[in-house]
């Protein structure tokens, strides 16, 4: 069995940490801002670590969009080239936790409905994609 890596950022490690060790009744809201969040746990596509990374809550019904906007940093989050190597995850959403498959959305219509989801889950997602020119990739996760 793979080992956990733990994130290098200390707010995420602390994140992880307090949404796990609380079984999700704790951190479960982005840095206390109310707004909620999953916990994902992915594969390496690198190293085969464990790794686990606190994404905003976007729902499409039953699945889950994940925004790899890294606040529109150059570059994709490195969460993003795992799930294209792993697509196999786990998905924590307050105390419910499943096992789920994840695919990157290539379809532009899809890929528009549900980038509108996530800005209006979370609206800072239309400004980061103003600071970087790649297309912030979008994932769907379902069981």
């Amino acid at each position: 069995m793979a080992n956990y890596v733990a994130s290098p950022h200390k707010w995420v490690r602390e994140q992880v940490e307090l949404y796990e060790s609380s079984g999700g009744t704790k951190g479960t809201t982005l840095l206390d801002t109310g707004l909620p969040v999953i916990l994902l746990t992915h594969t390496g596509n690198k190293t085969g670590a464990i790794r686990k990374t606190p994404l905003m809550r976007v729902k499409d019904g039953a699945r889950y969009v994940l925004v790899g906007s890294q606040g529109g940093r150059p570059k994709d989050p490195e969460w993003v080239h795992n799930l294209r190597a792993h697509p196999s995850i786990e998905l924590r959403d307050e105390t419910v936790v499943r096992p789920m498959r994840t695919h990157e959305v290539t379809d532009a219509a899809e890929r528009a409905r549900l980038w509108a989801l996530a800005v209006a889950a979370f609206p800072p997602y239309a400004e980061y994609q103003t600071r970087t020119t790649r297309i912030i990739p979008v994932f769907v996760a379902e069981m």
